[in-house]
Formats: C-alpha cells, sequence, structure tokens
C-alpha cells in the first residue's frame, strides 16, 4: 500500500518516516529538490513530481495551514481509498476533504509537538474511517504516539489556548525580557526562557500562520494589561481566579496559610 505526502517539509518527513513500517511513501513537493532529500531520508520512499497524474492508495497533505483547503482539492483525486491531513488546522480541511473526497476515507491529524519532540500526543478526527485511516492512525500509535479522538470544531477551539494564546504569551516575555545575570534567575523565569528559546528557535512563518489561523492572542494581551492596573485587591481577585481556573491546590491553599512575601516563586 503507497501513501502520497504532499509537502515534504518538517511535518511531512516525519510523517512519512513514520509510515514508512507500514507503507511505501512516495514525496511530491513544489521544492522537487526537497522532495528528494525527504525520500533519501525514508526508506524505500521515492520522490515525484507535484502535477504528475499517478494515483495512490491514500493522500496524505503535509503543508502549511494556509495553504491546507486549496492542497486537498488540488491532490483528493490523486487518492484512490482515502485522503488526510497534517496540517495543524481542522475545520477547513475536513470541510475540503468532505468536498473533493466524499466517497473516499477521510481523516485528519495533528502531531502536537516539532517533529524533534516526538513522540507525542496526535489530535485525530476520522471523519470518514475505513482500512487504509485505521492503518495510519496505528501506524502513528506503534511509533509510540498517543492517537486521540477529537471533532474540528474542539481541536480549533483549543488551538486557541494551547498554540495561539501559549505563543503568544510565550513570545510577549521573550520580548518584554530584560537583559539580566544568569545568577538572578528564578524557577519560574528559567521555564519561561527555556521556551522562548524553543519557540523562537522554530520558523516565524510556522508560528504567524497560527496567530493567522486562531484567536487567542488577544485575551494573553487583555489578561497581561488587567494584571498590569490591577490595584492590590484586583491583584489578588485574579491571582485566585487564575489559582482556581487551573485547579491548583497545596496544603497552604487548603489551609489559608499565607507564604513569606519574599519567598521565591
Amino acid at each position: 500500500m503507497e501513501v502520497l505526502v504532499v509537502g515534504a517539509g518538517e511535518m511531512g518527513r516525519w510523517t512519512g518516516a513514520t509510515l514508512a513500517p507500514e507503507f511505501d511513501v512516495a514525496y511530491a513537493d513544489r521544492d522537487a529538490a526537497a522532495a528528494r532529500d525527504a525520500a533519501a531520508t525514508t526508506p524505500d520512499a521515492r520522490p515525484v513530481a507535484l502535477d504528475d497524474p499517478e494515483t495512490f492508495d491514500a493522500v496524505c497533505l503535509a503543508v502549511p495551514i494556509s495553504a491546507a483547503a486549496d492542497a486537498v482539492a488540488d491532490h483528493a483525486s490523486r487518492a484512490d481509498r482515502a485522503v488526510f491531513d497534517v496540517t495543524g488546522v481542522m475545520a477547513a480541511p475536513v470541510a475540503a476533504m468532505r468536498e473533493a473526497a466524499e466517497k473516499k476515507e477521510r481523516l485528519s491529524l495533528h502531531p502536537l509537538f516539532a517533529a524533534a519532540n516526538a513522540p507525542g500526543n496526535v489530535a485525530a478526527v476520522r471523519d470518514a474511517p475505513g482500512p487504509v485511516t485505521d492503518r495510519v492512525c496505528d501506524a502513528f500509535a506503534a511509533a509510540g504516539n498517543r492517537v486521540f479522538e477529537t471533532t474540528p470544531e474542539e481541536h480549533d477551539e483549543a488551538m486557541e489556548t494551547v498554540q495561539a494564546g501559549a505563543h503568544a504569551a510565550v513570545l510577549a516575555y521573550a520580548l518584554a525580557a530584560g537583559d539580566v545575570r544568569e545568577e538572578f534567575a528564578t524557577p519560574v523565569s528559567e521555564a519561561l526562557s527555556a521556551l522562548a528559546e524553543t519557540v523562537t528557535g522554530g520558523t516565524p512563518r510556522v508560528y504567524r500562520e497560527i496567530q493567522e489561523s486562531f484567536p487567542g492572542a488577544d485575551r494573553v494581551a487583555d489578561a497581561a494589561a488587567e494584571l498590569a492596573a490591577a490595584d492590590a485587591e484586583a491583584f489578588e481577585r485574579l491571582y485566585r481566579e487564575a489559582n482556581a481556573k487551573h485547579a491548583h491546590t497545596s496544603s497552604d491553599a487548603e489551609s489559608g496559610e499565607e507564604t513569606e512575601e519574599n519567598e521565591p516563586p
């Protein structure tokens, strides 16, 4: 069984390598050299031209978020049995697959990590499941990933928090942070600095497309502004709201004890 991976970037290559134990893999990309390079690093894979009319058992779209719907429309016809994507958004590609591959198996997957951090959690919308897409999910699980089911609506709403909001908060800290000596670091600042290194070590286009695709950054900005303007009473209220929202409990919180004012975070 052969799968065509359209898009030979980081996630396309990771997907091809993950599927290689169960599928014969082919890559297509508008950059033919990228397809050749991806094929060279995936066992028994081959490059094909992006406009080649050859068909495959399955077609996987591993393209940028902004290109997802168009890629489905352009390449779903090359799939004999199944179409799926790993683009990072779900509502738009699922709708496009329903239109372009009405009678085929359809699946939307979102690996919730960069390829270098695999394995991890993989969100899945089994829109029209069947033996081919089941085999795709099984291959992801066999590589150590946790594949869990969701809906396009639940997924895209979750991305407002776990991607758009989280990335905006980390980038804002990176932009606002002063140049301080390493000795002044606290556990919280060290963790934030490590997150900033992770986020800023990626590709700007990827993070830009996330911000353009999902709301969430505005809520982070509003919350930061509210905290910055809060008086003592308002700050304590906001702090308690944050504590309750994230269900953090401790013996001190339960007993109502106050911690020392200069206790490090």
